[in-house]
């Protein structure tokens, strides 16, 4: 019979086995935070778009060089496809400024002459144009048919002028 005292791993006295790390577990820890940055990049830089209306932006394009912005303004009625087939051309408006852009890309399907937009991209080298690669448009959410005849007569008010405001009235 054996009599001799038992040791408890962890207790005074003893030696705890070495525990072997994986070198494969710092990669994927490696990996996570990586992709944890890249993400966190991504949130902060799309986020920092600053947002000028088409006179704002117009005055300050020398200041804004090649910096990617959001331009804002209402589309007139001059749209029309690129040379090269790969986009449009048409300009906005806001405050009495226009401003002449180039986007890349078809436009989104509620893209429409008079209706504001918000464009993402940058002024060309030369600064005659704003080079645009996405349209946000801003869309009203109520059905046209309910205030058909507030529209006709905002139509009448408005003489064929795009560059109206872009306030709402209420009833």
């Amino acid at each position: 019979m054996e009599l001799s005292p038992r040791t408890v791993p962890g207790e005074p006295g003893t030696v705890a086995p070495k525990r072997r790390r994986r070198p494969w577990a710092y990669g994927v820890l490696a990996l996570v935070l990586v992709g944890l940055g890249v993400v966190v990049y991504q949130g902060l830089t799309s986020a920092s778009l600053y947002f000028y209306n088409a006179d704002e932006a117009s005055e300050q394009r020398a200041e804004l060089g090649s910096q990617r912005i959001r331009l804002q303004g209402s589309v007139r009625d001059d749209v029309h496809p690129l040379a090269s087939g790969e986009g449009i051309e048409f300009t906005v408006t806001y405050n009495g400024a226009d401003v002449v852009v180039h986007h890349d890309g078809d436009p989104p399907e509620l893209f429409q002459p008079g209706l504001p937009v918000v464009l993402e991209g940058r002024w060309s080298p030369s600064l005659e144009t704003f080079d645009s690669d996405r349209i946000l448009v801003k869309h009203s959410e109520q059905y046209e048919a309910d205030n058909g005849d507030r529209l006709d007569d905002a139509d009448d008010a408005d003489d064929g002028q795009s560059g109206a405001s872009l306030g709402s009235s209420t009833p």
